[in-house]
């Protein structure tokens, strides 16, 4: 890259970063809920939001040379193609991945100070940035499993959804508040689904959004001291095995606690585990970028293996492997920063 290339590309990055900001502001004040009503001038829309008109007027500067938002006539518009991914309860709706990013800004100085020092930041060090910025880390997921969970993830594996029709044990490890399990269970009602999750606060959310349904069950415990017996029918784990502090010993336990005609359904990141193979790709430097300012440093913080987010599938082929896993299939999910692992003793 030539060297004002460079220097247009990084002016590029600074926008991106700092419209990631104000776009975190829209969403916190009303802003884009107020906009999605129909045009306005800036003081109709700061009067529906309830706000000052002239920190609206700067703000739409912003997203209208940022392309977010039009300008004619006077009047600012939210174009609807552009709400659908910043608004509304669809897998479409980029804003939660938003905001989680942009908490992640509140442990910078932990993460450079691991550098030098080593560790890493404890998972517990993000709980206040989230919640002052109104993220929730499982919201980036909820639609996409309400959306996609049984045609698409479930349905890319062949006789799958079958045998959930008809009646399985299964387990969903790192199960988090429970999003996967609630529409698993509506859609497979003869289907028994247990949830496991290391933190107790998030299995209690769990248990609260599925009360009522008679075929769930949760439980706090650690993935890396995994039994069951009776053998579990299917053991599914969505974007989880990468971020264990100690993997391997978790898809031996994975393996030790499948039925022998059983599988492991494995989501994770759909990268390579070279990062020369991952250049060109326009999500490899994001996730890259995730994993650095959480899921590897979270595993450091336990003196884990800190995998990464970026492990990448040749890694993940390797431990299955090495986990008794002899017949695994890498399949296409309905999001391309994500693959599927069908895996069979």
């Amino acid at each position: 890259m030539e060297e004002k290339d460079f220097a247009a590309y990084l002016t590029a990055t600074m926008t991106g970063s700092a419209l990631t900001m104000l776009i975190g502001v829209g969403h916190r004040t009303g802003l884009f809920a107020a906009a999605a009503r129909g045009p306005a001038t800036s003081a109709g829309l700061a009067d529906r939001a309830g706000l000052q008109e002239r920190y609206v007027r700067e703000w739409l500067g912003a997203m209208v040379t940022g392309r977010i938002f039009t300008f004619e006539g006077g009047e600012y518009t939210l174009p609807p193609e552009h709400a659908k991914f910043l608004l509304g309860e669809t897998a479409a709706n980029l804003m939660p991945s938003l905001l989680t990013l942009s908490a992640f800004t509140g442990i910078l100085p932990d993460l450079e100070r691991s550098f030098a020092d080593g560790g890493g930041v404890p998972r517990s060090a993000y709980g206040p940035y989230l919640e002052s910025l109104g993220a929730k880390t499982g919201d980036s997921w909820k639609h996409v499993y309400r959306e996609h969970l049984v045609d698409g993830f479930f349905g890319a594996v062949p006789g799958l959804t079958d045998r959930l029709t008809v009646g399985a044990r299964v387990l969903d490890l790192g199960c988090g508040t429970g999003n996967a399990i609630a529409v698993a269970a509506r859609a497979f009602p003869a289907s028994r689904f247990t949830g496991l999750d290391i933190n107790a606060n998030v299995v209690a959310q769990a248990e609260a959004a599925t009360d009522g349904l008679p075929n769930v069950a949760f439980a706090v415990g650690d993935a890396a001291e995994l039994v069951a017996d009776p053998p579990y029918d299917v053991i599914t784990a969505f974007d989880a095995v990468h971020d264990q502090d100690r993997p391997d010993v978790v898809l031996r336990r994975i393996r030790g606690a499948l039925a022998p005609d059983g599988l492991f359904f494995m989501v994770d990141t759909n990268f390579s585990s070279h990062v020369e193979n991952n250049i060109g790709n326009p999500l490899a430097a994001l996730c890259y970028s995730i994993s650095l300012m959480y899921c590897t440093t979270t595993s450091l913080a336990e003196g884990g293996a800190a995998l990464g987010a970026m492990w990448g599938t040749e890694k993940a082929l390797d431990m299955l492997a090495d986990a008794g896993f002899r017949h695994v299939s890498v399949l296409d999910s309905p999001r391309p920063q994500n693959c599927i692992y069908a895996c069979r003793p």
